[in-house]
């Protein structure tokens, strides 16, 4: 999985990452190398946090199904 990233200088110094395609996934870095790791790590627990969100517990008369979706 690939996403695009917004890498941009900050004026207190460091920078600031945002990632379009996940709404308010926002992180930071000293460095743009520690600004890079940074954003890895924001959008893996983001997608974990997607991933926790989407466990659904069925009620009476209720059926729970997987759908993989490839794009």
């Amino acid at each position: 999985m690939t996403f695009n990233i917004i890498l941009e200088q900050a004026e207190e110094g460091g920078f600031n990452v945002v990632v379009p395609a996940l709404d308010g996934c926002y992180t930071q870095g000293d460095n743009e190398e520690e600004a890079l790791v940074n954003a890895k790590e924001a959008i893996i627990c983001y997608l974990e946090g997607l991933e926790k969100l989407n466990q659904i517990k069925t009620g009476q008369n209720q059926k729970s199904r997987v759908l993989e979706v490839a794009l």
